[in-house]
């Protein structure tokens, strides 16, 4: 078989693969060109998806009948001067998109240019083949219209998914664009329905415009669960939102990432947000966030991937430094927010449900009856609560003073997290501050403490403290977990955990952390590391798989639920959580505590 040239319309059928793979991309390619315009206004129109219509309209520079019919000419492009593909400060520059759709469409462009106010043109294209210009009465800047995309090849409209999906991928392209570009007003629609109208944000910075547009996208929850993040390292500037680790999501498809104004989905900048969360969220979760990374174009290149859905930045490790750093010193500032305040509007919500289907019980006497009642002493409850008592070598209770200390002793409301009041099922500790009440999950607490604490003498001593047994423990895993505990022995003696093999099919466990020991059942301990590890793999980074052993030891050597605490043990908890960064949420991303105010108190029992 002889090589030979192929048609230049097969050529463009083949380009619109790599880079029109569904209405998404052709609405993408079409609204950046209207941006790169010039336009302060974009308006999207669909049908069924946009499979039978796709139209853009724009109020940009426009164009004059020559550069009409240049437009659809394949590498004919404004934005890339001489052969500098390192200086690019637009979205686009090969001059793919709008041949590539006239090859798989019915397309039709009509474009009035600013600077020849008095005549429009016209030009169609159909499955690759271009008309002549026609007159038109078009206004200033360019209408695209796509029409029954991919007619001209079949057998990738079956690909396509149902008109709903299709609708949706357009939507969440349009969202990115929008709260890249705030001060560009942009319109969506959707079968003749309005599905987005955001009005150009002209007040304030960039900064100010931003928020207000991502206000409008994404809600108020958005606003009150991130923290700003703002950054700047070697010329590259980095600022946007980061959602609190309580405000997770399962995918990370609600993170919006932009590198100088482009949205992109980059395996780099991905990664480097699992890593900023490494130690807040599991595996399985991912943060909420808006980030706009500004570097030189110079630093990066944006010509690697058709779609430029992907970039390769010079320095790829400075960058992912200031994006990990960045967001993990905020979230240590601003460890005092740990819960997502959506949390304790749920609580308020399901309360106020409870209460609101409760029969109700007429109260006799005055109003301020229930305030002033205090009822007879429990004799039986100082017994209880030393029930299974013995002391938390990790809570320092506060000093004790001569007299015996009572509930009532504590009544500094200087403390964020309060003074304790009680506990209740075992697990729960409810503390009073001076503006309403916190419930403190004992457990997670604890567990963030002891891993924190397992993370400091890492740091600080290069190993964790380990206390020998007496008499060794032995277990026995299967074969495969025995050879990964062997592997990983070198590790694990440095995390405190030594064990050494004991016969063909079993190992022998010879010291713990000191943090564990008397307290952890070990059995059980080695077998979630085993897990842990399988889990793992050999391609997890040494940081990271030493951080998720912590966190599994850190999880055996908490205070359980079901142990009772006594006040002072309570408070002392209190004091360390507020004393320890990132204390809001366990090592599983669940949150460790939630607030009520007074007045959403006061609101349940109708005072307010």
């Amino acid at each position: 078989m002889r090589i030979r040239h192929l048609p230049e319309t097969l050529v463009n059928q083949i380009a619109a693969g790599e880079v029109i793979e569904r209405p998404a991309a052709a609405v993408k390619e079409l609204v950046e060109n209207a941006i790169d315009a010039g336009a302060t206004s974009v308006a999207i129109d669909l049908r069924d998806g946009g499979k039978s219509l796709i139209r853009i309209s724009d109020n940009g520079i426009g164009m004059n009948h020559d550069e009409l019919i240049a437009c659809l000419d394949r590498h004919a492009t404004s934005k890339l001067k001489g052969d500098d593909l390192l200086n690019i400060f637009t979205l686009g520059f090969r001059g793919e998109a709008l041949p590539s759709i006239g090859a798989v469409s019915r397309l039709s462009i009509a474009s009035r240019a600013r600077e020849t106010p008095n005549e429009a043109w016209e030009i169609k294209v159909e499955g690759g083949r271009k008309d002549a210009p026609i007159p038109s009465a078009h206004p200033e800047g360019t209408r695209v219209e796509v029409r029954d995309l991919f007619y001209a090849t079949p057998a990738r409209l079956k690909f396509l998914k149902g008109d709903k999906a299709e609708y949706a991928a357009v939507k969440d392209t349009v969202m990115r664009l929008a709260m890249a570009f705030p001060a560009i007003g942009f319109r969506l629609t959707h079968n003749d329905a309005l599905s987005l109208s955001l009005p150009a944000a002209t007040q304030g910075d960039l900064w100010d415009q931003r928020r207000e547009r991502l206000s409008a996208l994404l809600g108020a929850d958005f606003a009150a669960n991130t923290v700003a993040i703002e950054a700047e390292r070697d010329g590259v500037k980095l600022e946007g939102y980061a959602g609190l680790p309580t405000w997770s999501r399962g995918t990370s498809q609600n993170q919006y990432l932009f590198v100088n104004g482009r949205p992109v989905r980059d395996k780099l900048l991905q990664g480097a947000m699992r890593g900023a969360y490494a130690d807040l969220l599991p595996g399985d979760r991912h943060a909420v966030a808006v980030l706009f990374l500004d570097l030189p174009p110079t630093e990066v290149d944006i010509n690697v991937h058709p779609a430029k859905a992907e970039v390769r930045f010079r320095d790829s490790a400075g960058v992912r430094g200031l994006l990990v750093g960045s967001i993990r010193h905020t979230m240590m500032q601003k460890a005092g927010q740990g819960s997502a305040t959506t949390l304790s509007d749920r609580t308020l919500a399901a309360l106020q449900s409870t209460t609101s289907n409760a029969p109700h019980t007429p109260s006799y006497g005055t109003g301020n009856l229930a305030y002033s009642y205090t009822p007879a002493p429990s004799y039986g409850l100082a017994e209880r609560a030393y029930e299974n008592y013995r002391p938390l070598s990790t809570l320092q209770p506060a000093a004790r003073s001569e007299t015996a200390p009572t509930i009532a002793a504590l009544q500094d409301q200087d403390f964020p997290l309060g003074a304790a009041r009680a506990q209740i099922h075992e697990n729960y500790i409810i503390a009073q501050t001076a503006n309403g009440m916190v419930i403190i999950d004992q457990h997670a607490a604890h567990e963030r403490l002891t891993y924190e604490r397992f993370k400091a003498q890492v740091m600080e001593a290069g190993q964790i403290e380990s206390q020998g047994l007496l008499v060794p423990e032995i277990i026995t895993p299967d074969d495969t977990d025995i050879a990964r505990l062997m592997e990983a022995a070198e590790q694990l003696d440095q995390l405190g955990l030594r064990i050494e093999p004991f016969g063909p099919d079993a190992v022998a466990v010879q010291a713990v952390p000191a943090l564990l020991s008397g307290r952890a059942e070990i059995s059980r301990l080695v077998r979630d590391i085993c897990d842990e590890l399988a889990e793992q793999g050999s391609t997890q980074g040494l940081e990271d798989r030493i951080n998720a052993l912590l966190s599994t030891m850190a999880c055996h050597g908490s205070v359980r639920s079901g142990r009772v605490l006594n006040v002072d043990e309570m408070n002392a908890l209190l004091r360390q959580m507020e004393a320890t960064p990132k204390s809001g949420q366990c090592n599983h991303g669940r949150p460790t505590y939630i607030t009520l105010g007074l007045k959403d108190i006061e609101r349940l029992f109708g005072r307010t």
